[in-house]
C-alpha cells in the first residue's frame, strides 16, 4: 500500500493547507477482491455508481475499479466467469490519507494520471474517494 504523502510547496495557500479528509466523497460500495468481474458490474448498476472500492479478506482497501476498467476486462478476449477483482486490480495502489494536503494529493493523483484516490486510514480501511476534478 502506497500513501500519498509529500512534501511539497503550494502556491494557493488555500488548497495547500486543506487536507483530503475536508473534501473527499464518501467511500461508496465495498466489495471483496474474490468477486467475478459479472457480479462487480451488478453491483455497480445496483448501486448506480462507476465505481467500487475494493478490499482483502480482511477489510484492508486493495485499490479501486472503475465501471470502464471492469466493461474492458469483461469484453476482452482472454475474459473468463472466473476472473476476480484481484486479478485485474493491476497498479491501483496509491492511497491518500485524510491528513495529506490536497496539493500535495492533486499533484500525486496528477503525475500518476489517476481520476480517483481512495483515503484510507492507518490500519488500511477505506474512509473515502478524493476525485481529481478536471
Amino acid at each position: 500500500m502506497t500513501l500519498v504523502q509529500m512534501h511539497l510547496r503550494s502556491t494557493d495557500a488555500d488548497s495547500g493547507h486543506r487536507t483530503v479528509a475536508e473534501v473527499m466523497d464518501p467511500a461508496g460500495p465495498q466489495v471483496c477482491d474474490d468477486m467475478s468481474v459479472e457480479v462487480a458490474l451488478a453491483v455497480m448498476a445496483a448501486a448506480r455508481t462507476g465505481r467500487l472500492v475494493v478490499c482483502d479478506q480482511d477489510g484492508q482497501c486493495t485499490g479501486l475499479v472503475t465501471w470502464n476498467e471492469l466493461a474492458a476486462v469483461r469484453d476482452s478476449s482472454d475474459y473468463t466467469d472466473r476472473v476476480r477483482l484481484r486479478d485485474i486490480l493491476g497498479d491501483h495502489g496509491s492511497f491518500a490519507s485524510p491528513v495529506t494536503t490536497m496539493a500535495e494529493a492533486e499533484h500525486a493523483m496528477r503525475t500518476r494520471r489517476l481520476g480517483v484516490l481512495p483515503v484510507v486510514d492507518e490500519q488500511g480501511s477505506a474512509l473515502g474517494i478524493l476525485a481529481l476534478s478536471r
